[in-house]
């Protein structure tokens, strides 16, 4: 088959399935068929528009339509200049998180030689990775899930990241830990009876990543009250929430006494973050 007759039918079959980026998954889908990048994707077909794709395409497509999440097909997902790997049992990485993690960064280069950073609930590996890879930092990545934590260390690796993995819940883990110059995290703030409509959410992220009990703070609030255990006297703490959230979680912290309480909204304005200092 021609690659223009693939891309045509993909883009239709995956914007029927209601797909809406159905013209750039296509394109992206071929490029990872072919072994190529989606730049000579384009670059190879008009030099040459009789390029033919083999058979196996058409399966591929088919699998994105029953809304297998397109990360875990290519079996990675951007995270600002980062491939990390993923897949089932791991949460993909948002672009949304970019911009919290930067809160982060910034705080930690204005600081002297080596601080230190921790990532609760480091899911793929993505925060502490930016992190370590964008600072000077000396990294602790906790992740409770150890199925999770294999795609954090195997990211870990692959980038020759130099950091510290705990496997645990980030409250028993208090006691061995150091105190810290930044603590972030991106916990799970959805409540329990708001389940995602996505196909690709609600079916492929793992709960435990997703949802925070019957109002969705339930980690928060014990991250209100823990993460200052963990963090020296002007330390930061940042938090990614879920819009709307900005208000309720600027509260819980104040009544834990912690200052300098900031909202930070994401690239559309929505407030999605939350940074205070002990």
């Amino acid at each position: 088959m021609l690659a223009s007759t693939a891309l045509a039918e993909a883009q239709d079959s995956l914007a029927s399935a209601g797909i809406t980026s159905a013209k750039a998954e296509s394109e992206i889908l071929l490029s990872y068929f072919l072994g190529i990048s989606r730049g000579e994707l384009a670059g190879r077909m008009f030099l040459n528009p009789d390029l033919l794709v083999g058979e196996g395409f058409g399966d591929l497509v088919e699998r994105r339509c029953t809304r297998i999440p397109l990360q875990h097909l290519l079996g990675t997902a951007p995270f600002r200049s980062m491939e990390l790997k993923v897949g089932p049992g791991v949460f993909i990485p948002r672009p949304e998180t970019e911009q919290v993690v930067q809160i982060a960064i910034d705080f930690l280069n204005l600081l002297p030689a080596e601080p230190t950073a921790l990532d609760i609930g480091t899911g793929s590996g993505a925060i502490a990775l930016a992190i370590a890879t964008e600072t000077n930092a000396i990294v602790t990545a906790i992740e409770i899930s150890e199925e999770a934590a294999t795609f954090a260390a195997e990211n870990f690796a692959n980038l020759n990241a130099n950091i510290t993995l705990i496997i645990g819940d980030f409250l028993e883990s208090l006691e061995d830990l150091p105190t810290f110059d930044l603590v972030i995290s991106n916990p799970p703030y959805i409540p329990n009876n708001m389940v995602p409509i996505d196909p690709e959410v609600r079916d492929h992220d793992p709960g435990l990543a997703l949802y925070g009990g019957e109002d969705g703070l339930d980690v928060i609030r014990d991250l209100a009250s823990g993460v200052k255990l963990a963090l020296r006297e002007g330390g930061l703490f940042v938090l990614e929430h879920a819009d709307g959230q900005s208000d309720v979680i600027c509260e819980l912290l104040l009544e834990n006494n912690w200052r300098s309480v900031q909202v930070h909204p994401d690239p559309t304005g929505r407030l999605r973050a939350v940074s205070a200092i002990r």
